[in-house]
């Protein structure tokens, strides 16, 4: 799917240490972090999220439980089941998300190559469908 994938990260175990998991901008994701924050203690039946971005691309690992995230494009969809700390969904520009079925204890960090910018959010269906549309077709998609 344009503008998202799945990337798995080096695992690093020791059965007697444990297991360590290192994510390095611009190297294991292809962006620099300027901006980390994770959302936890989510109700199952609560949903997140409904809004794409004009230009933030973001790393969605689920740290702990496990959380479902629907991705949007005028194009496609598709449903991905987030349940491992070594593995990240990386969204672009101008795909709309949705992340649901939150597992109790579940944590999503978020790392992302902007700081916070309300301009950059696109939370209006009619809207995110003119502007991806374009995005888009100026992609040659």
């Amino acid at each position: 799917m344009i503008n998202v994938d799945l990337v798995d990260f080096t695992v690093h175990h020791d059965p007697d240490y444990g297991t360590l998991v290192a994510v390095e901008g611009a190297q294991d994701l292809p962006f620099e972090i300027k901006r980390a924050y994770y959302i936890y203690g989510v109700p199952n039946r609560q949903r997140r999220g409904f809004h794409a971005h004009k230009a933030l691309n973001q790393a969605l690992i689920c740290l702990s439980g496990h959380v479902m995230v629907h991705v949007t494009t005028p194009y496609e969809h598709q449903e991905l089941l987030l349940d491992s700390p070594s593995k990240a969904l990386l969204v672009g520009p101008m795909v709309w998300r949705e992340m649901y079925n939150f597992s109790e204890g579940a944590v999503l960090l978020v790392l992302a190559d902007r700081h916070y910018e309300e301009a950059d959010y696109i939370r209006d269906c009619d809207e995110y469908a003119f502007c991806a549309s374009t995005y888009f077709a100026m992609k040659e998609v």
